[in-house]
């Protein structure tokens, strides 16, 4: 009778586990899911950088000559250089993949963009952290699986 009771016992610790493992199983595959929607392909992250660039003031000049051809192929793609003209500093940003054309701001185009960058990073991080605060974590006897820290 006694070896009943423990067997009873054993069950229910095993099956309290499994369900907690079910659990967070279920919460790491909506997690993941999460993950996968919120990823860009590198053209898609290209064209929102692009759009950003635009927005601050960065005019597009294409590149529609041997010369210009030429010449974008000596710049890093993708990636801001600094040039000094006539005693003035511009910012260049080469595309060749997306619009084959480049982008050429001074210094106020580039620093209203990196204005534009650091707050949509933060208005993305707000949004997780809500998404975060938003999930209900009480089936699991709080944060996370009944750890309180």
């Amino acid at each position: 009778m006694q070896n009943a009771h423990v067997d009873l016992d054993l069950r229910a610790g095993a099956t309290a586990m499994e369900d907690s493992m079910h659990k967070f199983g279920a919460v790491l595959v909506v997690l993941g899911a999460l993950g996968v929607a919120a990823c860009e392909t590198p053209q898609q992250k290209i064209t929102n950088k692009e759009d950003m660039l635009s927005a601050a003031g960065f005019k597009i000049l294409p590149v529609n000559t041997p010369s210009r051809q030429a010449a974008l192929k000596q710049l890093p793609p993708n990636k801001f250089s600094r040039e000094i003209r006539d005693g003035r500093v511009f910012y260049v940003y080469p595309d060749p993949v997306v619009c084959g054309c480049l982008y050429v701001g001074d210094q106020n185009a580039y620093g209203r963009f990196r204005a534009n960058v650091f707050a949509k990073n933060l208005a993305d991080e707000q949004a997780m952290t809500a998404n975060e605060m938003s999930m209900d974590w009480g089936p699991w006897g709080g944060y996370p699986m009944g750890w309180y820290y």
